[in-house]
């Protein structure tokens, strides 16, 4: 890889690694796990840096890594990571919220399966449209409608009972 290559990534994971962490953390319901899924995604994306930096979006493929990252890992039900003795640490961006809240809608989004959980993080956290939730996820789009509609169903009794409680 060209310096100018790595420098460009760097510069891309310090733009975005807040944001995939973000959603990583939304996916999996634990800091630890998201932290992994964000390297193993990061680290996918950097061994294809170059023919990712040539698209339109290298933030649109990053998240599609992340997803079909975890969904493997989902699937696979195994992690063959070693550890590492190397840590980075992403700066928080945004306004602060309330952590009791934040750990509410985690172990609420843990109760649906995962398909389910990346449907809701993509198309309510992510903001993305049913269309781009749809090719994401290799789904038609009446597939993330329903399976949005019925996560929801499903979470808001729990994030009901939790606030009045």
């Amino acid at each position: 890889m060209k310096r100018n290559d790595a420098a460009e990534f760097t510069a891309f994971v310090r733009d975005t690694g807040t944001q995939l962490h973000r959603a990583a953390l939304l996916l999996t319901g634990d800091h630890h796990l998201a932290e992994d899924l964000t390297q193993a995604t990061y680290a996918k994306v950097f061994a294809a840096w170059r023919r990712v930096s040539a698209t339109d979006s290298p933030l649109a493929y990053a998240r599609t890594t992340l997803l079909n990252t975890f969904l493997s890992h989902r699937r696979l039900r195994r992690n063959t990571e070693q550890p590492s003795d190397q840590v980075i640490v992403l700066e928080e961006a945004g306004p602060r919220h309330d952590p009791t809240t934040a750990l509410d809608l985690l172990d609420a989004l843990r109760t649906l399966a995962p398909l389910d959980r990346a449907v809701v993080v993509l198309r309510y956290w992510e903001d993305r449209s049913v269309a781009d939730t749809a090719v994401d996820l290799g789904l038609t789009e009446t597939a993330v409608r329903t399976r949005a509609k019925r996560a929801l169903e499903r979470l808001r009794p729990l994030l009901t009972e939790r606030t009045t409680s």
